[in-house]
């Protein structure tokens, strides 16, 4: 099993907001998800881009994994945003708008010869309906050298309106919700739900955040840090799937049934698959005991 990071709770904050950043070095986010595209308004791109790559690179943030979301790469302030950020050297560049591999790969060459450290990754934004019809074909990103592609980020509100569903729409977008995802899971990479915009409702919140765990998301992108709790207590295990795992694990572990395919555990047969699921949950809550949330 690879190592495994949790990404439960991803909390965007425009680069420009100097407080924001300093803020961000104690909330208990797992991701910081810092933006200069739409999030930093076109008059102070440039000054919140040397901002963002100063404090990227002054680190600070203890465990949490900070990630960028630049501006277009085909325009100047792409281009400006990744030769800022590739000696900064943060843990993920996010790419918006991507509508095929061409587009990450084209990024990660670019982050190779700026000198970026290989532990860089890039991540893709899926906010457009090509995107989901090539969500395979973007996810192979991952087994290219220089595509670096290690995560798919899903754009709730640019697919609802590009799609023309009507609000809320969250139902009508579940079939390209599980066709990204599919496509993740086809390479291995993670998958992060999008935003929930209602600040005034932590029932739909909790809500949304429990129907993307069960669908399989390993996380939520935010837009408040009122929206962390929510978020990693929904994608992270609870105390009793930590406690169904633990004993999972010791059945099967037992000598009697090292050999065994299936096996009954507290009267339910349970075969040998499950057995990497627990291991991973156990690993998971390990992984959150670590980082201390």
């Amino acid at each position: 099993m690879s190592e495994i990071r949790p990404r439960r709770s991803v909390l965007a904050m425009p680069g420009s907001n100097a407080r924001a950043l300093e803020k961000a070095r104690s909330l208990p986010a797992d991701v910081i998800l810092i933006d200069l595209e739409d999030g930093t308004a076109p008059a102070v791109k440039a000054a919140a881009r040397t901002q963002v790559a100063a404090a990227v690179a002054a680190r600070g943030f203890g465990q949490r994994e900070i990630v960028v979301r630049i501006n277009s790469p085909e325009t100047e302030d792409g281009e400006a945003d990744l030769v800022a950020l590739a000696p900064a050297a943060p843990d993920a560049i996010l790419v918006p708008k991507v509508r095929t591999s061409d587009t990450l790969i084209a990024v990660g060459s670019r982050l190779r010869r700026l000198g970026a450290p290989l532990a860089t990754r890039v991540w893709a934004m899926i906010e457009t309906p090509m995107a989901v019809v090539n969500a395979a074909e973007i996810a192979g990103a991952a087994r290219d050298v220089d595509g670096r592609l290690g995560a798919l980020v899903i754009g709730p509100n640019d697919l609802l309106k590009a799609a023309r569903i009507r609000p809320p729409g969250r139902a009508a977008l579940i079939p390209w919700l599980m066709t990204v995802l599919a496509a993740a899971r086809a390479y291995e990479i993670e998958a992060i739900d999008g935003v929930f915009t209602d600040l005034n409702d932590a029932a739909g919140l909790e809500a949304e955040c429990a129907q993307g765990r069960d669908l399989g998301f390993d996380g939520k992108m935010l837009i408040h840090p009122s929206q962390i709790g929510p978020a990693n207590a929904a994608f992270g295990p609870d105390a009793d799937e930590i406690a169904r795992a633990r004993r999972l694990m010791d059945v099967f572990d037992a000598p009697e049934n090292r050999e065994r395919g299936v096996v009954a555990v507290d009267g339910k047969m349970v075969e040998r698959l499950h057995v990497e699921a627990a291991r991973r949950t156990l690993a998971m809550a390990a992984a959150i005991a670590r980082l201390g949330a």
